[in-house]
């Protein structure tokens, strides 16, 4: 559309586009990495720059045909992605039956106090639940309440409450064998979010003990302990162990990252995954199961499924302005990098890794082994759940696409079936 719009200066209107965008990276790094004058000028540039390339567009009529063109491309890739998608819809799971003795813990905490605010206690009492409150006041164990429950008879685990009490019960289950169940009642409930689970009506998710069907997802673990999302190291690991992160997150993130990033301090994390070494990192995300790009308009950032037996692995390497810049060349700036394997081991120069793991702040002696344990846990999940995907690839195949188009035979491939 810009090339019929604006003839060969198409070619010049994309450079002013990219230009920006770099301009606009520039401004986000310097804003993060640096204190002071450098910070509020950057503060600016990330502001000014994409402003004023939209501007520019405006003033000479390219705006529309700019944006045309984005909303086109948009539209491809999505059309892309479901011309080579497997057919069919995704997995439903396996039927089952009530069970005869469930258990689920509760945090009433949690999500700015869901348990009460949707009636959970009274709505899994009566479906036939033993619910356990969280005590406020008191520090308690939550894997030995799992394992307690499972002692005394319990034949599905269930936790209303964030992702780091979720991924402590889930352990337990796989361990025993025992179902386990998602109630979203935590701010964010991206382990729910993936099982296709409504977050804004957590009491649906009860259905899964009337009406329900039965999953088998990955876990993962970071040394010896389980991850239902991911594991963090680096930066952001470090930025949550200040005490001030809790109550001041903002602040304290922008207090902490200029040492982090430019710091004599500053993490240095090497990652091997499979066969692939890299290092340099000041960043580096584990995931159970790869996350889709946050540019995918079908599921931003989210995972297409939960039963690949692969980690994802998500590694940021920024160092300096010049390669901030670059971050506009997508995967081959070597800025972003994005791996899967089932094992990946991540190191550094010191004893220790700070790790946040489900959110939940951690210490691990390095290196630190991240392995998949796939299906290792019974997920219960209602039969009826809004956000059930249809199976689809993780990203546009462009050399399939061209030979479907062409009516060329497309070479065999394994066909894979997601399960969330």
């Amino acid at each position: 559309m810009p090339l019929v719009t604006a003839g060969l200066r198409s070619a010049l209107w994309a450079l002013a586009g990219i230009g920006g965008l770099a301009l606009a990276a520039v401004g986000v790094w310097w804003a993060l990495a640096h204190t002071g004058a450098l910070r509020a000028l950057g503060a600016a540039l990330s502001v000014i720059a994409p402003v004023a390339v939209l501007a520019l567009y405006a003033s000479f009529g390219m705006l529309g045909p700019a944006l045309l063109s984005l909303g086109l491309w948009l539209l491809a890739v999505m059309a892309a992605r479901t011309a080579v998608a497997p057919a069919g819809r995704t997995a439903s799971g396996q039927a089952v039956g009530a069970p005869h003795a469930p258990w689920v813990l509760m945090n009433p905490r949690s999500g700015d106090g869901k348990v009460g605010r949707f009636d959970l206690v009274e709505r899994a009492r009566a479906a036939g639940c033993r619910v356990v409150l969280l005590d406020v006041g008191r520090h308690q164990d939550v894997t030995e309440l799992a394992r307690q429950a499972v002692a005394e008879g319990a034949d599905l685990l269930a936790v209303a409450g964030g992702d780091g009490t979720q991924a402590l019960v889930a352990e337990v289950a796989a361990c025993h064998d025992v179902p386990f169940a998602v109630i979203p009642a935590g701010t964010r409930n991206h382990f729910a979010l993936d099982l296709g689970l409504d977050r804004d009506d957590p009491a649906a998710a009860l259905a899964a003990l009337t009406d329900g069907v039965e999953l088998r997802v990955d876990l993962g673990y970071a040394a010896d302990r389980v991850f239902v999302n991911n594991a963090s190291f680096g930066t952001y690991a470090s930025v949550v162990t200040d005490p001030a992160y809790r109550d001041a997150k903002t602040r304290t993130t922008l207090r902490t990252l200029p040492g982090l990033l430019t710091g004599e301090d500053a993490p240095r994390l090497r990652a091997r995954a499979g066969r692939t070494y890299v290092d340099g990192l000041q960043a580096l995300l584990v995931s159970n199961n790869p996350y889709g790009r946050a540019v995918d308009a079908a599921r931003p950032g989210r995972r297409e499924r939960l039963d690949s037996g692969l980690l994802g692995v998500v590694c940021v390497r920024v160092g300096n302005t010049a390669q901030a810049a670059r971050m506009v060349r997508g995967p081959r700036s070597g800025v972003l990098i994005r791996l899967n394997a089932a094992v990946v081991v991540v190191e550094t120069d010191t004893d220790s890794l700070p790790v946040g793991i489900d959110g939940e702040h951690v210490v691990l002696p390095s290196p630190v082994v991240c392995r998949s344990a796939p299906g290792a846990l019974r997920v219960r999940v209602p039969r009826r759940r809004p956000g059930t995907p249809r199976a689809g690839g993780a990203a546009a195949d462009w050399p399939r696409v061209a030979r479907l188009a062409l009516g060329r035979p497309l070479p065999g491939r394994g066909q894979q079936v997601t399960v969330v």
